[in-house]
C-alpha cells in the first residue's frame, strides 16, 4: 500500500482565530510547549504539509501528492483520533457528532481551500464520537494551555532532570521539572507539584523569579528578575518576561520586560508591552467575559469568567496601558495613552482612549523591520506582501 502523505489545512476556524491566522496557518500557533503542526509531525512521524489561506500560499506552498489525507489544523492530535484518521476510507469525511470535519480522505486531487471545505461537506461522513481538543477561537488557546503543557512533554519523551538545576534555586517536585541543553535558573523558585516546568533550550530564569507549573519557558527566553509566572503559561522562543503572567501564551519574538499583570491572554510574535502594562481578566460583576470576533463581527460570549488581552503580530502599546477584559488587538497596532482603550482595537491603528487613528502602513512596516532587526531576521518580501494584505482586510474596521 502507497504511504499516506498529511495534509493540515485551515478550516472555517480561520476567521474566528484572527488576529493570529492573519499571518499565519492554523497549524503555526502554539499551544502548550509546541506549535500544532509540530504535534502532528511528531504523532504521525513525518512531517505534514500546509493547506493554507490564499493570501498565505507564499509563506506555506503547497504542493499536490498522491494519497493525500487532509487534517484540519484546528484540531489537536491524540492517539484515538490519529488511528480514526489512518483508518479514514477513500472518499469520505472524518466528522464529529456536531458535523465539525476532523479529516477528509478525497478520492480526487484537490485544487483549492474552497474545494476542499465542499468535498469535506459533500462526501460520505464517519462519525468520531470520541471527545477531543480543538481550537475556534483566540480565548480556546490559553483555556487548553496547561492540558497540552502536559501532554507535549510526553509527546517530545522528556526526561525529568530537575535535579541538575544548580542548588542556590528552591525547587519542588524535581522529578517533574525538564530542563534543555544550556537552560539555567538561579536564586529563584520552582515549583512543579501541579504540572510540568519546562526550560527550553538557553532560556534563563534570573535572580528572585518564582514558576509554578505547568509552565513551559521556550528556547532562548529569558524570564527576568523577580518575575511571578502561574500556572498554564508559556512564553514562546526569544522573548523576555518580567513581572506577573498566569495562564497566558506568549507566541515568540515578544516582550513583556517589565511589572505589570498579563493574566488569561495571548499574544502573537513581534509584541512588546510597555513597562506596566496591565490587562483585566475577570469582570467586576464576576459575569461572562464577551469579546470581539472577526466571524461574528461582532462582541459574543466567551463563555469564559476570565479573559484577558488578545494580541495580533507586531502590535505595541505604551507604558502603564490599560486594558479591559476581553479585549482584542489586531495586527500592527500601536496604542498608548491613559484610560481604557476600545475593546477592539483594528489593525494597523494608531491611539488609545482618545481616539485611533489608521497607522500608515510604510510606517508599521519600518517599525517592524527595526525590530526584526535587532534579532538579526529579515523582514521578507513574503512577510510585506502578507501585512500588505492584512493592511487592505483590515481597512473596514479602521476610520478614515
Amino acid at each position: 500500500m502507497a504511504k499516506n502523505h498529511f495534509v493540515l489545512f485551515d478550516g472555517e476556524e480561520r476567521s474566528s482565530l484572527l488576529p493570529f491566522t492573519y499571518t499565519r496557518a492554523i497549524c503555526d500557533i502554539r499551544i502548550g510547549i509546541l506549535r500544532i503542526q509540530e504535534k502532528w509531525n511528531l504523532f504521525l512521524g513525518q512531517d505534514c504539509s500546509v493547506f493554507s489561506h490564499q493570501n498565505l500560499q507564499l509563506k506555506y506552498p503547497f504542493t499536490v501528492q498522491s494519497n493525500m489525507i487532509f487534517i484540519n489544523a484546528a484540531v489537536l492530535p491524540d492517539l484515538s483520533i490519529i488511528e480514526s484518521i489512518i483508518n479514514l476510507p477513500i472518499g469520505h469525511s472524518l466528522v464529529n457528532d456536531s458535523g465539525k470535519v476532523i479529516a477528509l480522505n478525497p478520492d480526487n486531487h484537490i485544487s483549492t481551500l474552497n474545494h476542499l471545505h465542499i468535498l469535506s461537506k459533500t462526501s460520505p461522513k464517519i462519525k468520531y464520537s470520541h471527545a477531543f481538543t480543538s481550537i475556534t477561537h483566540p480565548w480556546d488557546i490559553f483555556t487548553h494551555n496547561g492540558a497540552q503543557i502536559q501532554s507535549d512533554v510526553k509527546l517530545m519523551k522528556l526526561e525529568p532532570n530537575g535535579h541538575l538545576l544548580e542548588k542556590d534555586n528552591k525547587v519542588l517536585h524535581p522529578e517533574n521539572i525538564y530542563i534543555e541543553e544550556g537552560a539555567q535558573a538561579l536564586w529563584s523558585m520552582l515549583n512543579a507539584d501541579k504540572g510540568p516546568i519546562y526550560l527550553g533550550k538557553h532560556s534563563e530564569v534570573m535572580e528572585g523569579a518564582i514558576i509554578k507549573g505547568n509552565t513551559a519557558i521556550c528556547e532562548h527566553s529569558s524570564v527576568k528578575m523577580g518575575a511571578k509566572i502561574y500556572g498554564d503559561t508559556t512564553i514562546g522562543p526569544h522573548c523576555k518576561v518580567g513581572g506577573e503572567v498566569g495562564n497566558s501564551v506568549i507566541f515568540g519574538f515578544s516582550n513583556k520586560g517589565h511589572d505589570g499583570y498579563l493574566g488569561n491572554s495571548v499574544i502573537g510574535e513581534w509584541c512588546n508591552l510597555g513597562a506596566d502594562t496591565n490587562n483585566s481578566n475577570l469582570k467586576n460583576n464576576y459575569s461572562s467575559v464577551k469579546s470581539w470576533s472577526y466571524s461574528a463581527g461582532k462582541e459574543i460570549n466567551t463563555g469564559l469568567q476570565f479573559c484577558g488581552l488578545i494580541m495580533g503580530d507586531h502590535s505595541k502599546c505604551g507604558i502603564n496601558t490599560m486594558f479591559n477584559t476581553g479585549t482584542v488587538v489586531g495586527v500592527s497596532a500601536n496604542i498608548y495613552g491613559g484610560n481604557f482603550p476600545p475593546k477592539f482595537i483594528p489593525s494597523f491603528s494608531w491611539g488609545g482612549s482618545d481616539g485611533l487613528v489608521p497607522y500608515e502602513f510604510e510606517k508599521a512596516l519600518e517599525t517592524a523591520q527595526k525590530v526584526m532587526e535587532r534579532r538579526i531576521i529579515k523582514l521578507s518580501d513574503t512577510d510585506r506582501q502578507i501585512l500588505w494584505q492584512v493592511y487592505e482586510d483590515s481597512s473596514i474596521f479602521r476610520k478614515n
